[in-house]
């Protein structure tokens, strides 16, 4: 039997994509690729949060696990929407890479301390999180993929570019990072750094184990558990500038959570910590509704009127 994996047409995407049919590869399953466009691939002169449709980087790819097309649609983890449709199951999440922000540029001698520096990126999260911490630097637009992106910072659009690192990493450009941006400020989006894998919910039980038992890892499951848990509480997605990351320490698992809003000035985190793993879809929910309550609900409302 070949596995059909659906996956975006992008360097990374098919990186990522290859990186799981090797795992499968590994458990005995022979692959095919499917690269596919998706929305978010193909509209690259408006925001991420101007296109508005949920799951712009992963719908397409969805409709042909439905349509039994593919066997497996491979995602990054963040882009990932906070509701999956009922027919539609996350399989598995494949061991996080480093979850940091980092800032690249061709200039050897970059520096974030310098006034008006201009930061390229497309993230709602990153631009409100460059407005608090670094108010003296600007921000711009920066769409397409990354070597759309480098070529732009090349050209001069910008000074330097922000983006996960994971990505940086994987396509090879750890010499053009100057700075790496700590998670205690730059708290990632919800699935940075993993890659998620998605099948039809009608899938064969017995395949399904077999592809989950190949692909999946516990630790980085439950931690997204817990991350997907908070944005579905908070009925968020890559538009609005929230932020999760779930770690481990020992049996423990900490959920550090929060909201900004578009501006940067008011900003509310939570932290909080169950004794076990097993607890995570409940952390998630906990540490959501703390931060709605305190605040939350009021950026959400101020976010939505500014957006009209």
């Amino acid at each position: 039997m070949i596995i059909r994996l659906a996956t975006r047409g992008s360097r990374l995407a098919l990186w990522q994509t290859e990186h799981v049919a090797q795992l499968l590869h590994n458990a005995g399953f022979a692959t095919e690729i499917v690269p596919m466009q998706t929305t978010g691939d193909a509209v690259q002169d408006r925001s991420l949060a101007k296109i508005g449709a949920k799951g712009v980087f992963t719908e397409e790819l969805e409709e042909s696990l439905r349509r039994g097309e593919t066997h497996l649609a491979v995602h990054s983890a963040k882009d990932v929407q906070s509701s999956i449709p009922r027919e539609l199951e996350l399989l598995a999440f494949l061991e996080r890479e480093q979850v940091n922000d980092v800032v690249l540029s061709y200039n050897e001698q970059f520096s974030l301390d310098k006034p008006g520096i201009v930061l390229g990126t497309s993230s709602t999260r990153r631009k409100a999180q460059l407005r608090r911490f670094y108010p003296y630097a600007d921000t711009a637009e920066a769409r397409g993929n990354l070597q759309t992106r480098l070529r732009k910072l090349e050209e001069g659009q910008y000074d330097a570019l922000v983006l996960a690192y994971a990505g940086v990493h994987r396509m090879g450009y750890d010499h053009l990072v100057r700075a790496v941006l700590p998670t205690d400020q730059f708290v990632p989006a919800t699935g940075q750094g993993s890659i998620a894998v998605e099948c039809a919910a009608n899938l064969d039980g017995a395949l399904k184990n077999q592809l989950k038992a190949a692909l999946d890892h516990p630790a980085t499951h439950a931690c997204l558990l817990a991350e997907r848990a908070f944005l579905h509480t908070m009925e968020g997605g890559c538009s609005i500038p929230s932020f999760a990351l779930a770690t481990l320490e020992g049996d423990a698992l900490r959920l550090h959570g929060g909201l900004i809003s578009l501006d940067g000035e008011e900003y509310v985190e939570e932290i909080q910590r169950v004794d076990s793993a097993a607890e995570a879809y409940a952390l998630g929910v906990a540490v959501a509704e703390s931060v709605l309550a305190r605040g939350g609900r009021e950026i959400l409302a101020s976010i939505r009127e500014h957006r009209g």
